[in-house]
Order: C-alpha cells, then structure tokens, then sequence
C-alpha cells in the first residue's frame, strides 16, 4: 500500500476543490478501488501464472496458454485503469493550485498598491481575484468551471473505455478450464485456472464500482451543466434589454466597470497627492 500514499495525499487535495458529488466520487476510489485493490486482490491475485495449469509437458504450451488466456494481468489492467482515471483530476489540481498562486500575488500587488498608490493597479488592466477568497476557498466558475468539466468528460470517456476494454480482453467472467490449442502445443490442452470463484467476486465487485463511477462522474457533469444553464437565465432575466437599459457587451461592461473604479479611486489619488505636495 505504500506505492499508493503519494496518490492519496494528491486526491485529498482535490477534495477542497470539487463538488459534493466530486468528493464522493474521490471517495469511492480511494476506498472501494485503491485499498480494496491492495489489501486483497493482490493476495488473490498472486498466483495467477503458477497455478495455472496445463494437461500437457511441452515447454513453452503452458506459457502460450496462459497468454492468450490473460493478455494483461488483471491486476495490472486495473493499477492502470486506477491511474488512468486519476489522471485528469491531478491535472485540474494542478490549474487549481496555479489559479491560486496567480491570485496569491494579485492580492499582494493590491495591497502594495494601497500602500504606495491606490489606483496604480486599476490603471494596468482592472484584474481582481475572482476565483478564490482569502482563505483559499475556490469557487468553481468561469476557466475553473471549463477545465472541471473537461476533467469530467475525460474520465467518463476513460471509464468506458476499461469497462470495454475489460469485456474485449477477458470478459466479465471466469472460467475454471479453458482450452487450448496454439503452437508448441501438440494438440487441443486443458488447462485449470487456480480459485476462479474468488476471482470473478472480485472482478465483479471492481466492474460494479467502475459503473458506479461512471454513473457519478455523469451526475455530476449534468449537474453543472444545469447550474450553469440556470445561472445564464437568471442572469438574462435580472437584466431586461428596453430602450432606457439597451443591451451591454461584455467589452463595454468591463469598460463601464474600470471606469466606475476609476472614478471611485480618484478622491483617494487627490488626497494622496495634496499630502505628498505639503
């Protein structure tokens, strides 16, 4: 389990960053995936090529078998499945903790500019943290928003490809005797595989937590495209185009909005002035 510390601590990070339904989402990886993966499919696992055997002696048969039988181990297809899925949610991690440092020093400059000269700032582009607080609180919106969506749409295409991947590599189940009749072998060989039973609980107990999600990785993303949508609305119905409040665009809001804080910092710059002249 030590080779999954690093993993973990990164997913917890994510925690403060994500939605409810994100947050369960970490959860039912971590615990139901990763543990469940490493306190005892590997033990289960463990035993897969040496006791598979073969009815024959011919070197090289029983290697052959076992090859066509499993292309992959099945624990190797799901430490990968794991990373895969883990994979996008490191990387909007990652723009997280770059949104956060770019406001980090947008909060800097503006407190240097209140000490030195308030409105020095505002001049170079009216810039405001938007996406956190001053707790680091993150409030998902605007590119936020974009890159957490497309961290959904990415492990939603990610999960259903393993799951097929899965059914096309081994199939959902098990089978105590597979035959076999590829070269070396001199003829049609059964070979046994070692407690299939056991096996098939856990590759059922890993295809049902891989739909589960999915299945919460797809609420989740139709959650936020109808927050979204319903923001968009209420934003359209607060504002009412007619001939007194004609319609704005984005490029004349923000220039309204720099204008207005220009307007409010200018008493301050005259009163800094007027000290500094006596």
């Amino acid at each position: 389990m030590g080779e999954w510390d690093v993993l973990g601590r990164l997913l917890d990070k994510v925690q403060k960053h994500s939605t409810v339904i994100g947050k369960i989402w970490l959860t039912v990886l971590f615990v139901f995936r990763i543990l469940v993966l490493g306190a005892g499919a590997e033990k289960v696992w463990g035993d897969e090529q040496s006791d598979f055997i073969c009815n024959t002696q011919q070197p090289g048969c029983e290697n052959v078998c076992y090859d066509h039988a499993f292309p992959i181990s099945h624990l190797r297809f799901w430490v990968l499945q794991i990373i895969s899925v883990s994979t996008p949610t490191l990387v909007y991690l990652g723009h997280v903790l770059h949104v956060l440092h770019e406001e980090k020093e947008m909060r800097e400059a503006i407190k240097k500019a209140q000490n030195e000269q308030i409105s020095m700032f505002l001049k170079k582009g009216c810039k405001f943290p938007k996406y956190s607080n001053e707790k680091g609180k993150v409030n998902i919106q605007g590119r936020l928003l974009r890159s957490y969506i497309l961290n959904l749409l990415v492990k939603i295409l990610l999960e259903v490809g393993f799951i097929l991947g899965q059914y096309y590599l081994f199939g959902f189940t098990l089978h105590a005797q597979y035959v076999c009749s590829r070269f070396p072998c001199p003829h049609k060989v059964d070979c046994f595989l070692s407690r299939p039973t056991e096996k098939n609980v856990f590759i059922w107990f890993m295809l049902v937590v891989a739909c589960v999600s999915l299945l919460l990785n797809l609420v989740e993303f139709f959650y936020l495209c109808v927050r979204k949508v319903n923001e968009c609305l209420n934003r359209k119905r607060d504002y009412i185009v007619t001939p007194v409040t004609p319609a704005v665009t984005k490029k004349n809001f923000d220039k309204k909005v720099c204008h207005f804080e220009k307007f409010i910092t200018q008493p301050l710059e005259g009163k800094n002035s007027r000290f500094n002249s006596s």
